[in-house]
């Protein structure tokens, strides 16, 4: 029947229409119904698979339990039949009976198959539409308009009779799942006699023998290594005496031939006796140390012993626990109070964050209500961590031009009016957590150990760096009994930086020589004073007047930053230097003493309240006088050498950096500083180049600052450093006995908790009250738990 739509009234075509649209959505809930009945009968066919499945897995379970009976039975009587195989062999008889029989497939399936039948019946719909249109012989509804009904594709309406066929013939046959039972069934059967479950048993029991064979094996005959001898104990002494003899004056060369001598008699005993024995030995080795570094290793590791931290140490260190290496910056001052361990250290954490190679964390101290009243200036306080930290950074960010990605901590800290100085209160350590525990860099390493009572940097942290700011020398020696008081501090900072330091870095030789230390300047200029140079360099080219004014020095108002050599220098020389003025400014204890003492004198001096080395009052100048002996290395210098500014400076360890710029003036006699006055007043100061531009920049004290630490090593070294880890865990001659120096460090550490554990040796070497642990103020303002729940004492 084919049913046509062109040429027809448009009655017959609306007639049409309207029969087609009922019979797509008949066809449609058709489609849909048997696509539900169809995921019915599959599940049912999965569910009934997964039951074969199990019992399958049941009969193979069976199987191997039959096969671990005891074996004794079996040896006693191996031709016989286990009973236990006996009582199920009618069992099994009685189920094989049951599932061959011939209504096991028609039960199972009258069981499991669906019941409804899907019938459609199109009668009606064909005889609705038979008086319109035409019918075909083959039931196919042809339709022009294709590409709206069914993509154009035929639809043969007999094809939409669906019949579940289970009562048909082929519904007798056994379905696909009953056969792989039967089939399995048969298989177990065939398996179930007593002789095959025997050889199975048996089998399995000569697996085992053999497993346990394999386990029991008996050990191999170890190769003995003979102890140490008399001459080997004598030259490993010798070696690692190498620190104590180099204070007798004894030369390396000359303790290395002991060694060699010791070793070389011990070769020559082991030459005579595999002569004796006939045996074919390599004696000689290029290296007597690596030899002898070897033989002792053999010998701990023939022992068992395996040495991991010499008596106060414990250099196994644990790794970052994100993978990315960590940098805790721990400083001695903080902003606002206007001081070089308050401001370089903050720029040193603004510019290592820039590299994506390691997290930074800078740790600050806190300061109680009280104490920030007497440090910062101008009345400022703050109620809260948090509020200091946003001036922080805001501080910062307005001299850089960038934000900087780093984490600002504080630690508990008290201010000491004699000292003039912070101390931190409590364990330091514990303020950084053992995640981060990688990399320290100890700003002021001396001063924040002195009377440090906690766990040991280089414990805790993989590469601990000093970075020497002050010269508490030449400070002390300004007080009363200062010479004796020098002599002690001097052997203390030797004794914490050795104890608590890997690496020293000093800003100049104006310092003390400390253990492990090494000279360089890692300190950079504020951006902004570079961008005043270029300013001042771009002025200078087209002829205009850059600096108005004459001559100033700014420093905080205490004797020893200065005041007391430079009114020295003008009180003598009063009438070389008639017309010069030379304005003052700054803040400090000591302000009145200074302004009296100037005024008794009459020296020409305006003084001014203390204001940022930045601020643009200060940009007309054009002579910056600093006659201080005591800084290691003055800030304010190089940020006026950044402006483009002459500095007269006395000729001084620490001016030794800025010699190299042709701004700097220096003078040794009192002779020489007029002369470099009147000559910093009779010209004009040469443009900067780029090159001492970057050198005067945070950029390039940055990368001295990565080279010197060999911080860049160590952040360069991951994989390196994991092989290590890695190998640390085996013997290595590296690890093989502790050093001598390590040994030494250790006790030093040791010893210096043991003392400032002591409350009353404390007290009597000038530390502030109750600084052992942190007090109750600074448990509320941090939200600190008590010291005595932090680290609790039982039974003590």
């Amino acid at each position: 029947m084919n049913i046509r739509t062109e040429g027809g009234p448009s009655t017959s075509a609306a007639t049409a229409e309207k029969a087609l649209s009922f019979i797509s959505k008949g066809l449609r809930e058709v489609r849909d119904s048997a696509d539900a009945d169809f995921k019915l009968m599959r599940n049912r066919a999965n569910s009934f698979k997964n039951i074969a499945t199990s019992f399958d897995r049941e009969l193979e379970n069976f199987i191997n339990s039959a096969s671990s009976f005891s074996v004794p039975a079996i040896r006693t009587t191996p031709g016989a039949e286990i009973d236990f195989v006996k009582k199920l062999q009618p069992k099994l008889s009685e189920f094989r009976r049951a599932y061959s029989s011939p209504d096991f497939s028609r039960k199972v399936l009258e069981k499991w198959r669906p019941k409804s039948k899907i019938r459609i019946d199109l009668s009606p719909i064909r005889s609705a539409i038979v008086s319109e249109v035409e019918e075909d012989k083959d039931g196919i509804i042809d339709f022009d308009d294709r590409d709206r009904f069914w993509g154009g594709r035929k639809v043969i309406v007999k094809d939409f009779r669906w019949d579940w066929k289970g009562d048909s013939e082929e519904s007798q046959e056994e379905w696909e799942p009953i056969r792989e039972l039967k089939s399995r069934l048969r298989e177990f059967e065939r398996k179930s006699s007593s002789a095959e479950i025997f050889r199975n048993i048996t089998n399995n029991v000569q697996k085992v023998k053999s497993s346990l064979k394999a386990i029991c094996k008996e050990p191999q005959e170890s190769k003995e290594v003979p102890p140490l001898d008399v001459p080997e104990l004598l030259a490993y002494l010798v070696k690692q005496s190498g620190p104590f003899l180099d204070q007798f004056g004894f030369q390396k060369d000359m303790y290395d031939k002991i060694v060699e001598a010791l070793c070389s008699k011990r070769k020559n005993q082991l030459l005579l006796r595999s002569l004796s024995s006939g045996e074919n030995t390599v004696l000689e080795t290029e290296n007597n140390n690596d030899e002898l570094d070897l033989r002792i290793a053999s010998v701990l590791q023939s022992t068992g012993h395996c040495y991991e931290g010499g008596l106060w140490t414990d250099p196994v260190k644990q790794d970052s626990a994100d993978g990315k290496r960590h940098v805790a910056i721990v400083t001695t001052a903080s902003l606002p109070w206007m001081t070089g361990t308050a401001v370089n250290p903050l720029f040193r954490a603004a510019y290592l964050s820039k590299s994506a190679k390691q997290k930074i964390t800078l740790l600050v101290p806190w300061l109680c209500q009280t104490d920030q009243e007497l440090v910062y200036p101008n009345s400022l306080t703050f109620s809260s961590p948090e509020e200091q930290e946003d001036y922080i950074r805001n501080w910062l960010e307005e001299r850089v031009g960038f934000k900087a990605d780093f984490k600002i901590s504080f630690y508990p800290g008290k201010f000491s009016k004699e000292r003039r100085s912070i101390i931190p209160a409590g364990d330091t350590t514990q303020f950084i957590s053992s995640k981060e525990a990688d990399i320290a860099i100890l700003e002021e390493p001396e001063h924040l150990n002195w009377y440090h009572h906690g766990r040991r940097w280089t414990d805790k942290f993989n590469h601990v760096v000093g970075v020497v700011h002050t010269n508490y020398l030449e400070y002390i020696k300004r007080e009363k009994n200062g010479a004796l008081q020098a002599f002690f501090v001097k052997h203390i900072n030797n004794w914490v930086t050795r104890a608590y330091c890997h690496k020293v870095l000093r800003l100049s030789a104006a310092t003390q020589d400390l253990p492990k230390s090494i000279i360089c300047n890692v300190h950079g200029v504020n951006p902004k004073f570079l961008e005043v140079g270029e300013k001042v360099a771009a002025e200078m080219q087209f002829g205009h007047e850059t600096f108005p004014k004459e001559a100033y020095f700014l420093g905080k108002m205490v004797w020893a930053k200065g005041y007391k050599e430079l009114i020295h220098l003008l009180a003598k020389h009063k009438n070389d230097l008639e017309d010069f003025k030379l304005d003052v400014f700054g803040n400090g204890e000591d302000a009145h003493e200074v302004q009296s003492a100037a005024k008794k004198l009459e020296l020409n001096l305006n003084f001014q309240k203390g204001r940022d080395h930045a601020d643009d009052s200060l940009h007309g100048y054009k002579v910056f006088i600093n006659p201080c002996v005591s800084d290691v290395l003055c800030t304010a210098t190089a940020e006026a050498l950044a402006m483009g500014k002459f500095v007269v400076c006395a000729d001084h360890p620490s001016n030794d950096f800025f010699r190299s710029f042709p701004n700097c003036l220096t003078y040794k006699t009192s002779e020489d500083f007029v002369a470099r006055v009147k000559e910093a007043l009779a010209n004009q100061p040469l443009p900067l180049t780029s090159e001492q531009r970057y050198n005067l920049s945070w950029e390039a004290a940055t990368q001295r600052f990565m080279d010197y630490s060999e911080l860049d090593r160590v952040l360069n070294n991951t994989e390196e450093r994991a092989e290590s880890s890695r190998a640390s865990r085996k013997m290595t001659k590296s690890i093989s006995m502790p050093s001598l120096s390590e040994v030494v460090d250790g006790g030093l550490a040791f010893a210096h908790y043991s003392l400032t554990g002591n409350e009353i040796l404390r007290l009597a070497t000038g530390a502030i009250p109750g600084t052992r642990d942190y007090g109750k103020q600074h448990c509320k303002d941090l939200h600190l738990l008590p010291p005595h729940v932090e680290n609790p004492i039982y039974g003590w």
